[in-house]
């Protein structure tokens, strides 16, 4: 227990005193947010707050592995790879990379990870599920997609005040908690508890009571969602005891479902699947007449409840646990179904001129 409140206090309070730095750095030079047709912002923000919390968690997560728990140097290119990230996501922030380049920089940090033997090696827990329960090769593929669909979800899900970082403490929560209970990786628990005070140092900039102070840019939520999507493959680089992929998914299912839907929609209506909109969930959600508290407090509960969910499955043994699983998707399914047909009956309501969410 006395780690981990080292590892809160010290996470919390680097990230709070590094915040407020950018923040008055990024006022006094003018590296303000941009508004674009994804953002809903006015004014000026600046937009850059995801260095602050992006350095505390690396540092605290260095000191995590070599002087807390004893740690080797697997995880040195998982601390290389989280660093790449923040420093081209910072750079896309002033002055946007092209896609392809993007790519190919987000495969690049995705294999910093994979090289060292950090990759998913089974779909679910049962024992005797064939491949599901041995994915071999196929771990490596499905890890990239892993890897960089999560890295670009937090980052278009990053559209209104504190859902992002509100999302990102709720998921590291239940990481934390998942790992806590099994009893293997107390130096997981340390690394989860780091991301939620380093992101919650951030929070209390970013909140909307009544609007944000700063922004996390790119660099921050890009770095938000390669430390997530690095999480549940933090054991041991040759155990079997990593978090098998639909378990860890559905933790992560509101930003993968935002992003597969925002993918389907661009390419029905044949744009650029990086185009911007204003068709994601919390956009649906505001046109549906919710304040961005009201948005954040749907979202927040809905992912309080996957997290829930996810857990008792965990928690489950054999069959029972996959029915558990299933009503944790067929939950997250339910919910962008019920917010998507909602949108719809609003949207047949107002004039054609309005109807720009579909």
């Amino acid at each position: 227990m006395t780690g981990i409140l080292m590892a809160f206090s010290s996470s919390f309070f680097l990230s709070l005193i590094a915040v407020a730095l950018v923040l008055r750095l990024s006022n006094k030079r003018a590296w303000f947010d941009h508004v674009d047709e994804r953002k809903i912002h006015t004014g000026d923000i600046p937009r850059l707050g995801g260095i602050g919390f992006a350095i505390a968690f690396i540092l605290v997560a260095a000191v995590i592995n070599f002087s807390i728990t004893g740690g080797g140097y697997l995880f040195l290119p998982c601390l290389f790879a989280l660093l790449l990230t923040l420093v081209f996501g910072v750079c896309d922030d002033f002055r946007p990379i092209a896609p392809n380049y993007k790519l190919i920089l987000q495969i690049l940090a995705a294999l910093c990870v994979i090289i060292p033997g950090y990759t998913f090696k089974r779909i679910i827990y049962i024992d005797d599920a064939g491949f599901l329960s041995d994915l071999k090769w196929l771990g490596i593929p499905l890890t990239f997609l892993w890897f960089v669909g999560l890295t670009n979800a937090m980052n278009l899900i990053d559209g209104i005040d504190g859902l992002a970082a509100g999302l990102a403490m709720i998921i590291s929560v239940f990481f934390g908690l998942i790992i806590y209970t099994s009893g293997k990786n107390s130096q997981l628990v340390l690394y989860c508890i780091s991301i939620f005070g380093a992101v919650l140092g951030f929070f209390i900039f970013n909140a909307p009571f009544p609007r944000a102070r700063i922004f996390m840019g790119d660099g921050g939520s890009q770095f938000l969602g390669f430390s997530l999507a690095l999480l549940p493959l933090l054991e041991d680089a040759d155990s079997r005891a990593a978090l098998p992929v639909l378990y860890a998914a559905a933790l992560l299912a509101i930003p993968i479902f935002d992003t597969t839907a925002a993918v389907w929609r661009r390419v029905r209506d044949g744009k650029r699947i990086n185009s911007p909109d204003k068709a994601h969930l919390h956009h649906k959600l505001l046109h549906l007449g919710l304040s961005v508290r009201g948005v954040n407090a749907v979202i927040y509960s809905m992912q309080i409840l996957l997290g829930i969910l996810t857990f008792i499955s965990i928690r489950t043994d054999g069959w029972r646990s996959l029915i558990i699983l299933g009503a944790t998707y067929l939950a997250a399914i339910s919910f962008f179904a019920v917010v998507h047909f909602m949108n719809r009956a609003a949207n047949k309501k107002e004039s054609p001129d309005s109807q720009l969410l579909r």
